[in-house]
């Protein structure tokens, strides 16, 4: 499931992210969301978001 639509992520649900130093590079990051920090309902990038570890991205994928 791709991370472009706001009410498929919730808090706590484990994600793979792209963050912003790799998005050249495609590298995604695995972890928890904390926070949803996108207001619009779909993004065509992906729905950025803070997990638990403090990192910012935008989810790529649902794990």
């Amino acid at each position: 499931m791709s991370g472009q639509k706001r009410a498929d992520i919730r808090a706590g649900l484990s994600v793979k992210i792209v963050l912003k130093k790799d998005q050249r590079s495609g590298v995604l990051t695995s972890g928890i969301v904390k926070d949803i920090l996108t207001n619009s309902p779909t993004h065509p990038h992906g729905i950025k978001v803070r997990l638990t570890s403090g990192d910012v991205g935008r989810v790529k994928e649902i794990v």
